[in-house]
């Protein structure tokens, strides 16, 4: 991660979800202000990521959890949800397109100072301004409270929150994962999306040796893979934090949900997750 940018991940993102604009028509997810957001760089980005091989599975995960995410975010605001945290937000940009914002939702983006400054800048390079439900709330996941900055921030705690927490839990170490699961279950209705990765002894040995590549090249660049979960057991961990409702989308789903097909062989077996859960009560 370099000083003063975004993590290589968070720009990486915003190029699948650029690619996937005009190699796949959006057919999944549109994002209009993706390819802005990246400024100056963002056309080499999406010419590299709209290569087939080897990235064509990967925007299509891409555009599918954030299609994912913002499904169900319009059901929470439907239930009577106005807060939206986006946790480890990136160059994420829901809360400028905000399709929710003349029902009064309020969207927190978290992250890292550097990166949320150097986000603004590309924004206003692009001629994008924030709107007023916009806020923008600095912190270290790793080393501070969410509550207290949030509390600060002005979200209400003591109503439903909607927590987007997208490209960020397989960098985390699990302690810091499990603190925020702990804190998101204190919050009575309080709903919450992430993806997460199974451990690489899932993989079949061929497909495990090219993850095993991918991670070694992440670690080399300063952001590596620290933890991964087993689907049942984390299930199991939701549910006895106090989660229910829990959907968790696996290739094979995605597969069927969002590109309307059959998963084949191929789409077979475990790899990247996107999941959604419910606070009780």
């Amino acid at each position: 991660m370099s000083a003063g940018r975004p993590s290589r991940t968070a720009i990486v993102a915003a190029g699948y979800r650029a690619a996937h604009q005009t190699c796949e028509g959006a057919s999944i997810f549109s994002d209009p202000h993706a390819l802005a957001i990246l400024g100056s760089d963002g056309n080499a980005i999406v010419a590299v990521l709209s290569a087939a091989e080897p990235h064509g599975p990967m925007r299509i995960f891409m555009a599918a959890r954030s299609r994912f995410a913002e499904d169900h975010i319009a059901r929470a605001v439907a239930r009577g949800v106005r807060q939206v945290v986006i946790l480890g937000a990136g160059l994420d940009t829901f809360s400028i397109r905000n399709p929710h914002a003349s029902a009064g939702l309020k969207v927190y983006e978290v992250d890292r100072p550097a990166s949320q400054e150097w986000k603004r800048a590309r924004l206003a390079e692009a001629g994008l301004t924030p709107p007023d439900t916009t806020s923008f709330v600095s912190i270290n996941f790793e080393t501070q409270e969410l509550a207290p900055a949030l509390t600060e921030a002005g979200v209400n705690l003591q109503a439903p929150v909607f927590f987007m927490w997208l490209g960020v839990v397989p960098y985390l170490t699990r302690d810091a994962i499990m603190a925020t699961l702990k804190f998101i279950a204190t919050l009575p209705g309080s709903e919450v999306v992430f993806d997460y990765s199974e451990p690489l002894e899932n993989f079949p040995p061929d497909r495990r040796q090219k993850l095993e590549e991918l991670a070694a090249r992440a670690a080399a660049i300063g952001e590596p893979w620290l933890s991964y979960f087993d689907p049942a057991e984390l299930s199991n961990v939701l549910h006895t934090s106090g989660f229910d409702a829990i959907e968790d989308l696996g290739i094979p789903e995605i597969t069927t949900r969002y590109l309307g097909r059959e998963s084949s062989s191929s789409d077979a077996g475990p790899g990247g997750h996107v999941l959604y859960a419910r606070v009780a009560g």
